[in-house]
């Protein structure tokens, strides 16, 4: 709906109104999260069909990039947020400059919009990462090879990448070559290929007051680049490995001055560290689990910290949660799988983000929870895979 269109409505006395910067689904289920605390939620929107602008009822419609549309939305929020990292920062300075509180803050959001600031500020804290290196060309990848261990390399470019774009591995110039690696313009940043076993996710919150509290450590299971399935707790993870995720998320949390959730993903070498990959400072896919599986799902905890309420206990509801992302395929009737799913397992839930079908698009999740992981994790895989038509029965 057109901007200022419904902010003529009265409203009730002492009600925050928190804006959100984004309209996907992480605006969708951070507005879903609001209406318990009754919070009042603007939307930023794409467009108007888009996740989060077919359910919340203060919806702007504008350009994220445009510094006007972004000062008109925040005239009428108490405190923005983020749906995605991709506002520019020169833009929020300059909103922050005129009094708009804008939770995290750029100088904090920076570093999750950009990998080369990222890794050079968390290098400086003594926080273990791959080794890094930036790369101005072709002909710079040799040298970065030998200073980072060898072929192959990891090439990333320093802003705009997600689920897998924007980052590359190569085993030799001529690869890298084949990429578009170079042609856009972004600065890249060459990594060590790091031997992991697998990858794992930290999630905290953190309040202007500087309260914090940790989730459970989670395995995070990739595909093709993109987040496919989550475990919570991470199965077989020591307890040295799980306080030092923990607590390597909670002082980036205080040194960047994040509010509201940070997510710091990480992997967990073979020869037993942990190295962080990225950092997100937003809901995060790794932690739709804590809708369903925590006391205090990281939505809920989000909006907490950005209007610096009391943050909720993240203890986990069961002994093991399994989320699954649904991917889009070749099934577009999401809505006609839900008889069967539902019917033969009454315990699972469901999250469908509202969005068109398209192969390879995050269209929801599943989840389930209880006492035996082998049997949790099928509930929740075959759920995934019935919604999307890779299995009938």
């Amino acid at each position: 709906m057109p901007a200022g269109s419904l902010r003529d409505v009265s409203n009730l006395v002492g009600v925050p109104t928190v804006g959100m910067i984004g309209g996907g689904q992480l605006a969708r289920m951070t507005h879903q999260a609001g209406i318990g605390l009754g919070v009042r939620f603007e939307v930023l929107a794409e467009g108007p069909d888009v996740s989060a602008a077919q359910v919340a009822r203060y919806v702007t419609v504008g350009d994220y990039r445009d510094l006007r549309t972004l000062q008109d939305f925040a005239a009428g929020c108490d405190v923005v947020t983020f749906d995605h990292e991709h506002v520019p920062t020169e833009h929020l300075h300059r909103m922050v400059d005129a009094g708009v509180t804008v939770r995290p803050g750029p100088d904090a959001l920076v570093y999750a919009q950009d990998k080369g600031a990222m890794r050079e500020r968390l290098g400086a804290l003594g926080v273990p990462c791959p080794r890094t290196r930036p790369v101005a060309d072709i002909a710079d990848l040799d040298v970065a090879a030998k200073e980072l261990g060898g072929w192959p390399l990891v090439l990333k470019t320093t802003r705009g990448g997600y689920d897998g774009k924007g980052v590359w591995v190569v085993d030799d110039p001529a690869a890298a070559e084949a990429t578009e690696v170079f042609s856009a313009g972004i600065p890249v940043i060459a990594e060590e290929r790091v031997d992991f076993a697998r990858e794992l996710s930290a999630i905290v919150a953190r309040s202007p007051s500087g309260q914090a509290i940790a989730y459970p450590v989670v395995e995070s299971v990739q595909r093709d680049g993109v987040c496919h399935e989550v475990i919570a707790p991470a199965p077989g993870l020591p307890e040295h490995l799980a306080l030092q995720a923990q607590g390597i998320a909670l002082q980036v949390a205080g040194e960047l001055g994040v509010i509201g959730i940070l997510a710091v993903e990480l992997f967990e070498t073979r020869d037993g560290r942990i190295l962080v990959n990225e950092l997100a400072m937003r809901p995060h896919n790794t932690g739709h689990w804590s809708i369903d599986g925590a006391v205090t799902s990281q939505f809920e905890n989000h909006l907490r910290a950005v209007l610096d309420l009391p943050l909720g206990s993240s203890r986990p509801r069961a002994p093991w949660t399994v989320m699954v992302n649904i991917l889009g395929g070749e099934y577009p009737d999401m809505h006609k799988g839900l008889l069967h799913c539902l019917a033969r397992d009454p315990g699972l839930r469901v999250h469908l983000y509202g969005k068109e079908v398209r192969p390879g698009r995050k269209v929801g999740h599943v989840t389930a929870f209880g006492d035996d992981l082998d049997v949790v994790r099928e509930r929740a895989r075959h759920a995934a895979a019935y919604l999307t038509g890779e299995i009938d029965e």
